[in-house]
């Protein structure tokens, strides 16, 4: 009778034991990871700038019907200001014009016809937006930001892919935060580049 007794109190206590265990796991489980609170600050900020932006101005020109500036929405894409604006001509070359890239206050969007060379328009509108031969960061095409020192293929889209999903550079130091560019890789390309 005796080691029934005993029996009985430790299955008691290793009722209580595993009972604990799987308490102390459930509640670590539902502990809520904050997230940094540099990230937490950036997002913040990117939202209030969207609040605060309900719309912006582009200039469109170059083989569109209907060239002009236009107020469209800061979500717009490239796209969607080349349909507004009338479409291409028949002359257009599309293949030179990044279709999917956002577009953001006081942008040039330069269709070129087809044969011409863009680098002749760099000065003024894709890669510089008149800013010493420096290329901005912002509107530059892959082929473009090939020209920056150690920036090669891979390199220059995911700057592209970056900028698409996460909007505009605001300086030159957000290029940190793509992937395959460290400080050294910024170091190199700083004095050749703009943000605009």
């Amino acid at each position: 009778m005796k080691w029934i007794k005993t029996y009985e109190r430790w299955i008691y206590i290793g009722a209580l034991v595993v009972g604990a265990i799987i308490w102390v796991t459930q509640r670590e489980e539902t502990t809520i990871q904050p997230l940094p609170l540099e990230q937490n600050e950036q997002q913040v900020e990117q939202a209030e700038k969207q609040e605060e932006q309900t719309s912006v101005f582009v200039d469109v020109k170059g083989a569109v019907k209907r060239a002009g500036v236009y107020e469209v929405a800061p979500t717009s894409r490239i796209r969607d200001v080349i349909e507004i604006a009338g479409g291409l001509t028949e002359e257009a070359d599309e293949t030179k014009v990044n279709l999917a890239m956002k577009v953001r206050d006081e942008m040039v969007i330069y269709v070129p016809k087809k044969g011409e060379e863009i680098s002749e328009l760099a000065d003024t509108h894709t890669t510089t937006d008149g800013s010493n031969g420096k290329v901005n960061i912002n509107t530059a095409t892959a082929e473009q930001l090939q020209t920056l020192q150690g920036i090669g293929p891979a390199k220059a889209a995911a700057i592209i892919a970056y900028r698409e999903e996460h909007g505009p550079f605001q300086k030159a130091e957000d290029l940190l935060n793509v992937s395959g560019i460290g400080q050294k890789s910024l170091e190199k390309i700083k004095e050749q580049i703009v943000v605009r």
